[in-house]
């Protein structure tokens, strides 16, 4: 499966990612979407759509409070470096709520 957002729902994007046999998992657009109901039909897209928001909440985190919106490292290593430690905070400022559920 291929997950992306609304950006990607496109009829050339799709069909290139259908002829290589993988089920687009892709937010549809509310208008002229080019994902139909062979792909919506399933239970795993809507579960895949479900999920996105978790994922897609982690990253927006990371960009607005963990300052990785624009990075001021240099270097793959660099980078890589300050995303695991953005993700580490990210898990200790969530980790209070896990804990009292």
């Amino acid at each position: 499966m291929l997950g992306a957002d609304k950006g990607y729902d496109a009829g050339e994007f799709v069909s290139d990612v259908r002829q290589v046999c993988v089920p687009p998992h892709i937010a549809r657009k509310s208008r002229y979407s080019a994902i139909d109901d062979r792909t919506t039909r399933y239970e795993g897209y809507a579960l895949s759509v479900k999920h996105r928001k978790r994922i897609e909440k982690v990253f927006g985190w990371a960009k607005t409070v963990g300052g990785m919106a624009q990075t001021v490292y240099r270097g793959v290593e660099r980078v890589r470096f300050r995303f695991i430690l953005t993700m580490a905070a990210n898990n200790l400022a969530r980790l209070p709520r896990l804990l009292s559920a």
